[in-house]
């Protein structure tokens, strides 16, 4: 029996979204490195992440889920009700490696029942990208609020010149309900309670509405999603935009297929450095603010080896946490700051590893110090609709119903009043469940 016991010990199973080729290698390598020291094998394994939710319910009906999981925030409370995830194992990691070293945001997402659902890996915060030398030199403030937003746009706005922002208005692209759900948390909106739908607050969500109508003025017309805002950013021709952190290589002329041409030259950082970033904004309804992230998580499963698979997140939390990071450091944000002894470890770490496609530089070459703890500082305050009252799931089939953008679309074109879209978005919602 012991031996038996052994041998189960010496091999674990590792499932992973990041299933591109070079992303797999140098997860291949922090497995060996892994196993180098502790004797465990782990099989890492590829899995698509449009097909992780129904591998990991058919593999628990089945007896067969791998040992530890790599997953996005939205399956992990879900998962932990089901019985897929052991929340006490990921409880024992972070209080091994300190709750007070991680971004409290990134813990907070996952609280479940006095325990941590998951461990937190890596993340990133959505960002208002402004060109800070324009904004100094016209003696803005930085883009933190509606109002110096507001302010921003009223000054910088001279179309086709220079557009003081790229609101999203592509109904059905992601990119829009990203930027709106940042905009309404920034204001204190949200569309659901503890109990499930939560009809949105009428003079916020007004508030809100009408602050991006602003936004909206100042933008190019048309369909505007992720693309026009980076062209125009990347022509000297925007403000303002927002955008997810994988902007910021090709931001700094590392990518050929995305060139920044500010100066004319495809390989230029000018631009990056005349850029400012903000990842928290507050509105006048809500002075705490809000930034809007994409968290991801370490699972340890119900059918895992315990004792190795918290082994295995352990390290890949501290000694691998480099490797952990180096698989796409411009999208992954330590949730991890650093340890008990050395409290910026792993962020200071994280702005020396190389970013960019065509070429390579590590992040803190190309922006300053100040960008670079803006950038994760937004994890400390991270939210997302539905994830404190344990309606994420519900929050999701809001979002991707796109209703929201929809009716806001319908505003912006001013085919109804703002209080009619509130009203007309509280009754669509209603139905959904």
């Amino acid at each position: 029996m012991l031996g038996a016991v052994a041998v189960k010990a010496e091999t674990i199973k590792f499932w992973t979204t990041e299933e591109q080729p070079e992303r797999l290698a140098k997860q291949q390598k922090m497995a060996e490195d892994f196993k180098a020291k502790t004797g465990i094998d782990v099989e890492v394994i590829p899995v698509n992440e449009s097909d992780l939710n129904t591998r990991a319910t058919a593999a628990f009906a089945a007896g067969d889920l791998p040992d530890v999981i790599y997953t996005p925030l939205q399956n992990v409370l879900p998962w932990t009700e089901a019985g897929i995830l052991d929340s006490g194992a990921a409880t024992d990691v972070v209080d091994k490696l300190d709750p007070k070293t991680f971004a409290p945001g990134a813990l907070k997402m996952v609280e479940s029942d006095g325990d941590y659902a998951a461990v937190p890996v890596d993340g990133w915060t959505q960002m208002i990208l402004y060109r800070k030398d324009i904004f100094e030199k016209e003696g803005l403030a930085p883009p933190t609020t509606f109002a110096a937003m507001e302010a921003a746009v009223k000054k910088l706005n001279d179309p086709p010149n220079m557009y003081g922002f790229v609101a999203a208005t592509k109904v059905d692209d992601n990119y829009m309900s990203q930027v709106l759900e940042q905009i309404f948390l920034a204001n204190g909106v949200s569309p659901v309670g503890p109990d499930g739908f939560k009809p949105l607050d009428e003079k916020k969500t007004v508030d809100a509405l009408k602050f991006y109508k602003t936004l909206n003025e100042a933008s190019p017309p048309g369909d505007n999603y992720w693309k026009q805002s980076r062209e125009l950013y990347f022509a000297g021709k925007a403000a303002m935009i927002m955008w997810s952190p994988f902007i910021l290589d090709e931001l700094a002329g590392l990518r050929d297929s995305a060139p920044p041409m500010i100066d004319g030259n495809p390989t230029s950082k000018a631009l990056a450095q005349d850029t400012g970033v903000v990842t928290k904004i507050s509105g006048p309804d809500n002075p705490e603010g809000a930034s809007w992230a994409d968290m991801r998580y370490f699972g340890i499963t119900s059918d895992a080896d315990m004792n190795a698979a918290e082994q295995f997140v352990d390290y890949s939390m501290n000694e691998g946490y480099g490797q952990t990071l180096s698989i796409a450091p411009e999208g992954k944000f330590p949730t991890r700051r650093g340890t008990d002894a050395d409290p910026s470890k792993f962020t200071t770490e994280w702005a020396t590893l190389p970013v960019g496609v065509d070429r390579k530089a590590p992040l803190k070459d190309l922006y300053d110090p100040a960008v670079i703890d803006e950038i994760t500082k937004g994890l400390d305050t991270a939210q997302r609709w539905g994830v404190s009252d344990g309606q994420l799931a519900l929050a999701s089939k809001m979002l991707n119903s796109q209703v929201i953008n929809r009716v806001v679309r319908d505003y912006l074109d001013g085919n109804i009043s703002a209080e009619d879209a509130v009203a007309k978005m509280n009754d669509e919602l209603s139905k959904i469940n």
